[in-house]
């Protein structure tokens, strides 16, 4: 079983930082592309972050110099640091992989950010 599980959500304040991680099992996060999304109330699912198994990175343009996704393949983690939070970053944050050669792309069950002063 693929387990994908977010942690280090919470309450910030604008301009404040968060560092969320996500722990996998049953896959190799290392050869995987790994990603963040985010859902805020009202709005569809969107990109955040990526980073491929060659660990070329891609962001959104709305976080792209305040946020940073990194691995940690010993843990079989990966990371997202998250700096000058802004109250449209509310969300619940979502942690993904795409195994190498698998088509599926797996979930975790997410982890709530709140920004706000």
């Amino acid at each position: 079983q693929v387990q994908l599980v977010e942690s280090g959500g919470g309450s910030a304040q604008p301009g404040g930082s968060l560092r969320l991680s996500c722990a996998t099992s049953g896959i190799d996060s290392s050869l995987s592309t790994m990603g963040w999304y985010r859902q805020a109330p009202g709005k569809q699912r969107e990109f955040v972050a990526t980073i491929t198994s060659s660990g070329h990175t891609n962001y959104a343009n709305s976080v792209k110099g305040r946020f940073t996704i990194s691995r940690d393949a010993a843990k079989n983690t990966v990371n997202l640091q998250m700096t000058l939070l802004k109250p449209e970053g509310t969300a619940v944050y979502y942690c993904s992989a795409i195994p190498i050669h698998v088509s599926e792309t797996y979930w975790g069950q997410g982890t709530q950010v709140t920004v706000s002063s």
